[in-house]
């Protein structure tokens, strides 16, 4: 990540913090309502994946509930077998575009801006 976008960051990794951080100082939102939008933004992704549905960011990726069926599992440490139960579990595949800016490539003009 650019460290001139960013450069309060200490550790690779941006924080929901660091976030409402970045609405407040490009914004001009004042930190209360900086941090609610961040916070609202995860809800309301949160909220649509637990019921089930889809979440598609143009030019960033999309969130995906997916069915993981039964099988047989194994202890590593004794060996013993361990059924692994039905499961929903939450995938992200990147975009296009984004894997794209990740790998380097020049990004077409009105991408992420």
């Amino acid at each position: 990540m650019d460290r001139a976008i960013l450069p309060s960051l200490e550790t690779p990794t941006l924080t929901k913090a660091e976030l409402a951080e970045l609405l407040f100082d490009r914004l001009g939102l004042n930190k209360r309502e900086s941090k609610d939008m961040v916070e609202a933004f995860f809800e309301l992704i949160h909220g649509t994946l637990v019921d089930g549905a889809d979440v598609k960011l143009s030019g960033y990726g999309n969130f995906q509930i997916r069915r993981k069926a039964p099988r047989p599992g194994r202890n590593p440490r004794t060996g013993e077998a361990i059924p692994i139960k039905a499961r929903n579990v939450v995938t992200f595949h990147a975009s296009h575009k984004l894997k794209g800016l990740v790998q380097g490539e020049t990004p077409v003009e009105g991408d992420f801006e």
